[in-house]
């Protein structure tokens, strides 16, 4: 059974939006999230958790970003993680030596 036309995007820049938010915002929001878990704590213990837990926050990601209204304030929210994550990761990196 095909999907009501009523409920789906219209625009194909918000189609492009949502699919490359999805695609590529969620991986780098998993990613960035894991490696500024990775600079404060067992970095070994964490990298080999990324395996299973980065992609199981990928596809939620994924589906966060389809949900959506707007596929350009999904790409928004995901830089401003991926750039809070990134702070999370240098602070890390500089003030927390006992992760190494």
């Amino acid at each position: 059974m095909p999907a009501n036309p009523k409920y789906l995007t219209q625009s194909k820049w918000q189609r492009f939006a949502k699919i490359t938010a999805a695609i590529l915002g969620g991986y780098f929001v998993s990613v960035t999230f894991h490696l500024a878990l990775a600079s404060w704590f067992n970095r070994a213990n964490i990298l080999i958790t990324m395996a299973f837990s980065g992609f199981i926050l990928w596809v939620a990601l994924m589906v966060v970003a389809f949900l959506s209204k707007n596929g350009w304030k999904i790409w928004m929210v995901y830089i401003l993680l991926s750039l809070i994550f990134s702070l999370l990761i240098y602070l890390g990196q500089t003030y927390n030596t006992t992760a190494q």
